[in-house]
């Protein structure tokens, strides 16, 4: 009797114990894998962020006259309020057109080794200067971008204020690094889940820690890992199994487009997993509209697993764990146009 008591107490005294053991082990592999996002917005390399270069970036960022249409802006497609991107399989461009891929959130974009699915741009001063210039997207001719800008006068000092001690501030290569600075201050610090890696262990519910468990121990983190838990690296999609041709269309071939190189066809950019609760569809295709299915997609298709319902349920609740504090941007007043600003095309 005595015996049995004294088991009975030895297994009460381990299941106080061991969850907060367990806690402390997860905490220490997730550091191995992940780090938190900053509170700050890191500096760009050649492109030191001022007030007055951060604002003229917000202005250009929601600015359409930089379309010829003037009617598409950056925030168009990356829509602050809908997590950086824009609901829609693939984005609405000039006169109508569709892109050929999901646009990306801007959220967080700074954190990311490349941008575009593709890789195509090293960097977001390099991205912001691709939709300008892009048939599909805002349609604007490389020489048509300054001429507009410089014919709305409340331009001129808001890039000589950005661009001290230039003669001729107004060009392209500015717009880009206004925009570029402005972007990398869209971050979404304070996730439960960046609580948990500052040392928070009870930031995530038990099913998001069990998910994080899976996640980790399943392979996910293999590609989605680092401060953006993805962004870091390429990675063939359909690494196991080919997903079916909605989901893998045979005619974009990813970043065999850009080197040319067979042993990059079908491979992407892996995408940051920084609220992806709030940025459905998902893959660069757009079309899949829940989460739990693209969680099912990635175990089959890059895993060679198919992940049971419930660890379905407790990778979801995971990810739903990265969503962070959504920056707080004011939409600015945009200098008018007057009658010598060039008009919209057709």
């Amino acid at each position: 009797m005595i015996r049995k008591a004294a088991i009975a107490l030895l297994y009460a005294g381990c299941a106080f114990s061991l969850p907060a053991l367990a806690q402390d082990d997860l905490l220490t592999r997730a550091r191995q894998q992940f780090q938190p996002i900053p509170t700050h917005p890191p500096e760009l390399p050649g492109n030191a962020a001022t007030p007055a270069k951060v604002e003229l970036g917000k202005m250009l960022y929601f600015d359409p006259r930089l379309s010829a249409s003037h009617t598409i802006s950056c925030s168009s497609c990356h829509n602050i309020g809908l997590g950086g991107a824009d609901a829609e399989p693939t984005s609405i461009g000039h006169r109508w057109q569709h892109g050929g891929r999901n646009a990306p959130t801007v959220l967080n974009a700074v954190f990311n080794k490349v941008q575009f699915w593709d890789g195509r741009a090293k960097d977001l001063e390099e991205q912001a200067g691709g939709p300008m210039v892009n048939p599909v997207e805002m349609a604007s001719p490389a020489s048509h971008i300054a001429e507009q800008l410089k014919g709305i006068p409340g331009y001129r000092d808001a890039f000589a204020k950005a661009f001290p001690g230039e003669s001729d501030p107004i060009t392209p290569a500015n717009a880009q690094k206004a925009i570029a600075v402005f972007e990398a201050t869209l971050i979404t610090p304070g996730a439960p889940f960046d609580r948990f890696l500052q040392g928070d262990t009870h930031a995530l519910s038990p099913a998001q820690q069990a998910g994080l468990t899976a996640f980790m121990g399943k392979g996910c983190s293999n590609c989605h890992n680092g401060i953006n838990v993805g962004g870091g690296m390429y990675a063939p999609f359909g690494v196991v199994e080919k997903p079916g041709a909605e989901l893998l269309p045979p005619d974009d071939k990813g970043r065999f487009m850009v080197t040319k190189t067979p042993s990059d066809e079908y491979v992407f950019k892996v995408p940051t997993l920084r609220n992806i609760a709030l940025t459905a569809p998902y893959f660069h295709t757009g079309k899949a509209w829940d989460l739990r299915q693209a969680v099912a997609v990635m175990g089959a298709s890059q895993l060679g697993t198919q992940l049971s319902n419930d660890d379905i349920d407790k990778i979801t609740a995971f990810l739903d764990s990265l969503t962070g504090e959504q920056p707080n941007v004011t939409v600015p007043i945009l200098p008018p146009s007057v009658a010598s600003t060039p008009r919209p095309q057709p």
